[in-house]
């Protein structure tokens, strides 16, 4: 009885690199289906989120202006989203530490922080080590709005000084160097470099009084003890209404809708002059597109409702909402107009 014998197949080398691309060829089919279901799951997974409340960070005290908006927004986020947005104040060192916990959160969409001028632009050239890359670890969402801040003198120190406007001041500074003086909120503070920035720009000496805050270096402006503060807008309002300061100029490079009569620092001879204070939403680094998409959208849809602007109007605050990429390249703007800043300044936290 004959038998059919079949030979083994041939190992020769071509049989073997024909073996190995087949195996490239499933590999690759394998990776090619993973990407796809990936990118298909896309619009699957922003229709899906959220499934549970969203943590939103204030790196600051309650009771304070981010605060406050960041509250507003979350009451107007819970029925568009269908979850609660709980607000949690992780104050210290300067904003960094409620800015660390969400850049080493999980990207995921359910923990975001309103960061600020000095939580992404300021604090990572003043502070000696800082524990995140402002850059790296977040996935800018948008700016949320922008407040400017004010030169203001005590009127009695205005009136024996005999200025009245930013040229006369800075003439007076040119005559009597080193005699002038300003308080801010402390070393680094946005009122600290916008007086370094004028000193720069104006080629002038003034000697510099750190307070342990805005307030109170404030009060110290109407007590006498200083003669001059670059103030934020929002809490020097009351003051400039009540005629308990003057007010010589915002320190935006345009003029502020609530105070129009006051020309900018610019404006008054000194170019290139403009600093405001400024926050906005950040997600962790990595956090899916779709989501970052859709928090974009429902915050800048809160921050066009009449509540919002009025809430914000009160601090003397524009809504500015961006894009998200509009958003990351005005704070990589900030980060260098302020590291120029802060290195003039000498200013450092170790």
């Amino acid at each position: 009885m004959n038998r059919s014998v079949h030979a083994p197949p041939p190992c020769g080398p071509g049989n073997a690199r024909r073996r190995i691309v087949r195996r490239i060829a499933a590999g690759a089919g394998l990776l090619l289906s993973a990407a796809l279901g990936t990118l298909g799951a896309s619009p699957a997974l922003a229709q899906d989120w959220p499934t549970r409340p969203i943590r939103f960070v204030v790196p600051y005290p309650p009771g304070g202006p981010l605060d406050q908006v960041a509250r507003a927004l979350a009451e107007k986020l819970r029925e568009p989203l269908g979850q609660p947005v709980v607000v949690e104040n992780r104050p210290g060192a300067g904003g960094n530490i409620g800015a660390e916990m969400v850049a080493r959160s999980a990207p995921d969409g359910y923990t975001i922080v309103m960061g600020a001028v000095a939580t992404h632009a300021i604090n990572p050239y003043l502070y000696a080590k800082i524990p995140y890359d402002a850059n790296r670890d977040f996935a800018p969402v948008t700016r949320i709005a922008t407040v400017p801040n004010v030169l203001v003198l005590n009127p009695q120190t205005a009136q024996r000084l005999g200025v009245h406007d930013v040229a006369g001041l800075v003439a007076y500074a040119r005559r009597h160097p080193g005699q002038l003086n300003y308080g801010s909120g402390g070393n680094g503070s946005a009122g600290h470099l916008a007086g370094e920035l004028l000193e720069t720009l104006a080629g002038v000496s003034m000697v510099h009084i750190p307070y342990a805050g805005a307030a109170p270096a404030q009060l110290g402006l109407l007590a006498g003890q200083t003669d001059l503060m670059f103030d934020n807008l929002a809490s020097a309002a009351p003051q400039i209404r009540a005629g308990k300061l003057a007010a010589f100029a915002v320190t935006t490079a345009r003029r502020s809708d609530f105070f129009p009569e006051l020309p900018t620092v610019a404006e008054s001879g000194l170019k290139g002059f403009d600093i405001d204070t400024w926050f906005g939403v950040f997600a962790p680094a990595g956090t899916p597109r779709p989501v970052v998409d859709r928090l974009n959208a429902e915050f800048t849809r809160a921050l066009a409702g009449a509540d919002i602007r009025e809430r914000l109007a009160k601090m003397g605050a524009q809504p500015s909402p961006l894009s998200p990429e509009a958003f990351g390249e005005f704070v990589r703007a900030e980060q260098a107009k302020y590291q120029r800043i802060v290195k003039a300044s000498g200013a450092r936290i170790d």
